[in-house]
């Protein structure tokens, strides 16, 4: 059996959610599940942007709640973009916070951001074999 990739993306504010999204990276919504959740094409696999209120339990066996101010997790969403300047000020425009200065590495260009809801993503721009300029097999 493959697995199938979707991306569930948790938010304080649907309706914002699906703004941000929309103007920073060009999603568009493909269909809504009331107010509880909207699924979002465009980015190569769909994105699911998820309803779910500050404070809220984020599972049954942890203390930890969702919270939308900047948090850090090692699972992290990166989009591959043709022009990196120009998705860095799209994104900037949306809302996004620019973390770290753009940075030029052997497989391509990266910009770190936080989204409106606390979120890290990257925006990577890949240059010649991308990430095969630095493979070792």
């Amino acid at each position: 059996m493959t697995a199938q990739l979707l991306v569930n993306i948790d938010v304080d504010d649907l309706e914002r959610a699906i703004a941000f999204y929309g103007a920073a990276l060009g999603l568009r919504v493909n269909r809504r599940f009331g107010t509880s959740g909207a699924e979002l094409l465009g980015a190569g696999t769909p994105i699911f942007v998820l309803a779910k209120p500050a404070g809220t339990p984020a599972s049954s066996t942890s203390a930890d709640v969702r919270r939308y101010e900047r948090h850090w997790t090692p699972v992290h969403v990166d989009f591959v973009v043709p022009d990196i300047d120009a998705a860095v000020r799209r994104a900037r425009a949306a809302g996004a916070v620019l973390e770290d200065r753009l940075a030029t590495h052997a497989w391509g260009h990266i910009a770190h951001f936080a989204d409106p809801f606390g979120h890290g993503f990257c925006l990577i721009e890949l240059r010649g074999r991308g990430y095969d300029e630095i493979a070792t097999d």
